[in-house]
């Protein structure tokens, strides 16, 4: 099983890589997992996926991200709060993906959502606003609890690592129930 994890921050030493990188180590063990940079993505622009439009090629960046989404089995969206919303890398990245019209790599694919933030809200509103992006792909995901990390700093050890073992069981559960909602594969 693959998970494809994309991580809302763009900076080399970001609380949301430190949680990406630890949750990878979480997951059961028959789950592989690649993290992709996001940094590689032009800004959308729908000229590149209109036929009308003959000279703009669709940037290769964006068929990559496509077929990475498209050949995971499940995605994990770890997010910091960017201003109350999502941070702009991440709703590139969701914007890439749900284009063209015709071939939308999000379509039905199991999704988990992780926030974090400084303060005691946990990133609630970048959370609810990746889930309602989302929500439009028909993208199950798991219900209750969901993952809002409240100052997130404190949560990490010197090692980049979630060290309180309650925070990590909560983390671990949640990965848990979205490799759950993966169709299992056909029987042979």
């Amino acid at each position: 099983m693959k998970l494809l994890v994309l991580v809302g921050s763009l900076r080399r030493e970001s609380i949301a890589k430190k949680i990406a990188n630890h949750a990878m180590e979480l997951v059961p063990e028959h789950v592989e997992c690649q993290r992709y940079d996001l940094r590689t993505l032009p800004l959308y622009d729908f000229d590149y996926d209109d036929p009308g439009v003959e000279d703009k090629p669709t940037p290769e960046e964006y068929t990559d991200f496509r077929k990475a989404i498209k050949e995971a089995d499940a995605i994990l969206f770890v997010t910091s709060e960017n201003n109350r919303t999502i941070p702009a890398c991440l709703k590139n990245a969701i914007d890439i993906g749900s284009k063209p019209n015709s071939d939308v790599a999000w379509k039905n694919k199991p999704a988990g959502i992780i926030s974090h933030s400084v303060g005691r809200m946990g990133g609630y509103s970048s959370h609810k606003n990746v889930r309602l992006a989302l929500s439009y792909f028909d993208m199950p995901m798991p219900g209750q609890p969901e993952v809002f990390l409240g100052n997130s700093p404190q949560l990490l050890g010197e090692d980049g690592k979630i060290e309180p073992s309650s925070t990590i069981e909560f983390v671990k559960d949640y990965l848990e129930r979205l490799v759950a909602l993966v169709p299992a594969a056909p029987q042979q």
